[in-house]
């Protein structure tokens, strides 16, 4: 009786002139092709959800955030819900405290940056008349007759930009409420909230679960402090351009760059633009330039090298996966994909790895030899 080895194919059996490189590429086809429309389909979830699942994404980057701070109170015999209120207040309190700084430094430094705005652009308007432009008085004041009279034909549809914008506050508020509420409780009670979900994982994979998940949480935990060391040194390349140009509150873009660098591009963005308008004002053009200089500088630097090489780091990614990672999720889902593309892949990576530790640990030690 031939056993299930020896058994030859039958050559008259179709199936049978079926090169093997086909059957193992259309098993791997198919099984492919399954996984990519789960995940097709899980990013159409979220999208349509994406009110709650962005905030809820927001809440664990905090969680991480503050997860060393949490362990210490707990440490010192706080109770949980105490512990997670306490690291809420001095978050909010960091916050309030920078945004704090920088209102009063405006608010002391406006009437001299009114002044010198006001002078800035009585230069610009005798340049536009006297120099290659030769711009005139009435032609600027033509040019602003006509702006004037779009906003008054615009005004239906810049009420109704306004009205969108009213619409997109109120749902930034709400999802700030959420992901508050939620880092609160993840704070709080988030292993046993981990705890309960393990659960539903079967008997014989839930130790493995458990310990991939530790895995993960650990390289979220150390992408968080790396993102802060990031935005510290993105502050700190600002503040040296602010001091050595002498331009007003240098404090105050030191804290806004500092704050606005946990979101990716729109921050850098947005620290820059402030610090070169400030620039423009108060020193002129040629300061003006300088500074947009030092700004690019330290935009290039955060994305080509910092984030590539501290982030990479952080969660045992390589460099390039970094910045091929920010890429992808800028181009999917823009602001909120740059911002949460690397911690999903830290989480993944070292889920995945966590699973089969003896493998990928020594995988990692003969990569790290070589």
């Amino acid at each position: 009786m031939l056993t299930p080895r020896s058994r030859r194919p039958d050559r008259n059996d179709p199936g049978s002139r079926v090169p093997q490189g086909l059957v193992t590429a259309s098993g791997w086809a198919w099984r492919v092709l399954v996984v990519a429309g789960f995940v097709a389909l899980l990013w159409l979830l979220l999208q349509y959800f994406s009110g709650v699942a962005v905030p809820l994404a927001v809440a664990v980057l905090l969680t991480a955030l503050l997860s060393p701070l949490n362990g210490l109170l707990r440490r010192w015999n706080w109770p949980p819900a105490l512990a997670a209120a306490g690291c809420l207040l001095v978050m909010a309190l960091v916050v309030g405290g920078v945004f704090l700084l920088v209102g009063a430094q405006i608010a002391r430094e406006w009437p001299e940056l009114w002044t010198k705005s006001l002078e800035a652009f009585q230069t610009l308007s005798s340049w536009l008349a006297s120099g290659p432009l030769h711009i005139d008085q009435a032609q600027l004041d033509s040019y602003l007759a006509q702006v004037t009279e779009w906003v008054n034909n615009s005004r239906a549809d810049l009420a109704a930009a306004a009205g969108r914008a009213g619409v997109g506050v109120g749902h930034f508020l709400a999802g700030l409420a959420i992901a508050l509420i939620a880092a609160f409780f993840f704070l709080a009670s988030g292993r046993q909230i981990w705890a309960a979900t393990t659960k539903l994982v079967p008997s014989h994979y839930e130790a493995a679960t458990d310990r991939a998940s530790q895995r993960g949480w650990a390289s979220l935990v150390s992408y968080m402090r790396a993102q802060v060391l990031v935005a510290l040194v993105d502050a700190v390349g600002i503040l040296i351009g602010a001091l050595a140009l002498q331009l007003p509150i240098p404090l105050a873009l030191f804290a806004l760059t500092f704050v606005t660098a946990f979101v990716p591009v729109v921050g850098a963005v947005l620290a820059g633009t402030v610090a070169c308008a400030l620039a423009l004002v108060t020193h002129g053009p040629v300061s003006a330039l300088i500074m947009l200089g030092i700004t690019v500088a330290v935009m290039e630097t955060e994305g080509h090298f910092l984030q590539p090489i501290l982030l990479g780091r952080a969660v045992s990614l390589h460099p390039l996966a970094v910045l091929i990672g920010l890429a992808v999720g800028a181009t999917l889902a823009g602001i909120v994909g740059a911002l949460l593309v690397i911690p999903v892949l830290a989480f993944g990576v070292a889920f995945i790895r966590g699973l089969d530790p003896e493998r990928f640990d020594s995988e990692l030690q003969s990569e790290l030899r070589e």
